[in-house]
């Protein structure tokens, strides 16, 4: 009678160990991919401020060159 509440109780132990792994393995998990999607999202976010700030100098240069072009055809065509 003992051997086989002994062997229970080790039944019952390890089956209460191997729930608690699986759900630390799935909460490693869902750490994990919150971890990577909050990087994608943070990368994405700085390459999107990168593009933008291209994006506003090239337009800004090129209002320059042609403010300047213009002027400048202005001169020529009145002298």
């Amino acid at each position: 009678m003992k051997m086989k509440q002994s062997i229970s109780q080790f039944e019952s132990a390890f089956e209460q160990q191997a729930s608690l792994e699986r759900r630390r393995r799935e909460q490693l998990r869902r750490r994990a991919a919150n971890r990577s999607r909050a990087r994608r999202i943070e990368r994405t976010e700085h390459h999107s401020t990168v593009r933008f700030s291209v994006l506003a100098i090239c337009l800004t240069v090129t209002v320059v060159v042609v403010a300047i072009a213009m002027f400048e055809a202005l001169a020529l065509l009145i002298s």
